[in-house]
């Protein structure tokens, strides 16, 4: 529980005393934000915010979770980091340096297209292979490895087993469509920041609740089958405070913007902790409000391509609220009482689950 609390602390410190040193580099660089011409015109004077600001939620991240670790091996408690913390920040770290090429590139280019489709795709599906590849090696003692062949929704699902390479595929799936969608909902000053730090605290409690529960001495029934679930604890810990920090500076009106260097890194981080908790189909109802932003824009593209017409005033869903007369603000703070609405209820399916194992 310590190494948890230091995790957050560290990462909400780190992230709220180095995003205005970068607002000053990046603004100091002209390292703008460009602002797509067919969006909202009240985005327009948004125009020329530093950006890449995702930086400071990786590096913090990644700050909290090994200064909790070398806090633990100096009080001689363990503190070497586990495979499965290292493959999920692997992850983030590794989506997170294909953001900050698209977002550098769009500033150079001064257009609000960074990387070629291409490029992205390559960049994504070289991190989300080695990612399940990784994952599944790596086995304890009990030969648990980070990830399950199988598909889980609290624990594992043992009627549906992937082979390893449609488990690959299914993994860059998974990560490719959690990418996008924090990506689609970081749209609205501090909409994604805060929305992504209640997903992860989520994970929080999730991971901790797992270590709590792992299968020596309680029912075997009753356990969970989870490799290294307090060390994710801790990774999760650690991008929770380090999203609330971030979120200080780019809250509205935002002084600086995540970019893709953070909505990619974070939706990477939420795949990656719903593979190795076992929890890839709860995630849905936990992320459920970056599911219905990604889901407003697939819905959008298919209805104009078939009926000529926009179901939506705008996609992703929240410019529709903006176009229909909502202050961005109202937006933003409806829109967070949706995602912890969408946590809370997940949590509640998390702990139902758990109480008709026992009590069965």
């Amino acid at each position: 529980m310590i190494s948890i609390l230091i995790a957050a602390s560290v990462g909400l410190l780190v992230s709220i005393l180095l995003t205005p040193y970068l607002i000053r580099v990046f603004a100091k660089q002209g390292f703008g934000q460009e602002i797509r011409e067919e969006g909202p015109q009240g985005h327009r004077s948004k125009r020329g915010t530093p950006t890449m600001g995702g930086v400071a939620i990786i590096v913090a991240m990644v700050v909290g979770y090994f200064t909790a670790h070398l806090l633990r091996f100096a009080l001689a408690d363990g503190g070497v980091p586990s495979a499965s913390g290292l493959v999920v920040l692997y992850l983030a770290v590794g989506l997170g340096v294909v953001g900050f090429l698209d977002d550098f590139i769009k500033i150079r280019k001064q257009r609000n297209l960074g990387l070629n489709k291409t490029s992205k795709l390559v960049g994504q599906l070289v991190i989300a292979v080695s990612f399940a590849i990784l994952a599944i090696n790596f086995a304890d003692d009990n030969g648990l490895t980070p990830a399950s062949l199988q598909l889980s929704y609290v624990r594992d699902l043992a009627l549906i087993t992937f082979p390893v390479p449609v488990f690959i595929i299914f993994c860059y799936l998974l990560i490719s469509a959690w990418s996008n969608a924090v990506n689609f909902t970081d749209g609205l000053d501090g909409l994604a920041g805060g929305a992504s730090a209640m997903v992860l605290g989520t994970y929080v409690v999730i991971s901790f609740w797992q270590a709590r529960l792992s299968c020596t001495p309680v029912p075997q029934d009753a356990c969970y089958h989870v490799r290294d679930p307090l060390d994710l604890a801790v990774v999760a810990a650690a991008a929770t405070g380090a999203c609330i920090g971030f979120l200080w500076w780019n809250a509205a009106p935002a002084k600086i913007f995540m970019g893709d260097t953070g909505s990619l890194a974070l939706g990477g981080l939420v795949a990656g902790l719903s593979v190795t908790t076992r929890t890839e189909l709860l995630a849905i109802v936990i992320g459920g409000l970056f599911v219905v932003e990604m889901v407003s824009v697939v819905i959008q593209i298919a209805v104009f391509r078939t009926t000529r017409r926009r179901l939506f005033r705008m996609a992703p869903f929240h410019h529709h609220f903006e176009l229909a007369g909502w202050a961005e603000t109202t937006v933003i703070i409806r829109f967070w009482l949706l995602a912890g609405i969408c946590c809370m209820f997940g949590l509640g399916l998390f702990y139902s689950e758990q109480l008709s194992v026992v009590g069965g």
